[in-house]
């Protein structure tokens, strides 16, 4: 009862928001492990198997490869800051009057 009532509440918000930014570290972990060879499987679409599969053709046609880093870059991005502002909004001290 006192784990429901009092200490549940409380990390709730810290856990949620730990959660949000985890994602960033996982989508990194898996294009680097496909990047590798050791992730996904080739017929299945990833962006390290997208980054390395234009890694041979980097100095004719940069963009193949160009494009996935992008993506990963602007996906990792956009999910750490939705954890930052999920973390100044559900956190009492941050908040601003």
């Amino acid at each position: 009862m006192i784990l429901l009532r009092h200490i549940l509440p409380n990390v709730f918000n810290t856990v949620i928001v730990l959660a949000t930014l985890e994602v960033g570290h996982l989508i990194l972990l898996e294009a680097s492990l496909s990047f590798l060879g050791v992730g996904v499987p080739p017929p299945h679409p990833a962006w390290g198997l997208m980054v390395a599969g234009g890694r041979e053709f980097i100095s004719s046609a940069y963009w193949i490869a160009l494009f996935p880093g992008l993506a990963i870059l602007f996906a990792v991005l956009s999910i750490n800051l939705f954890g930052d502002w999920l973390r100044d909004t559900l956190d009492p001290r941050r908040r601003q009057l």
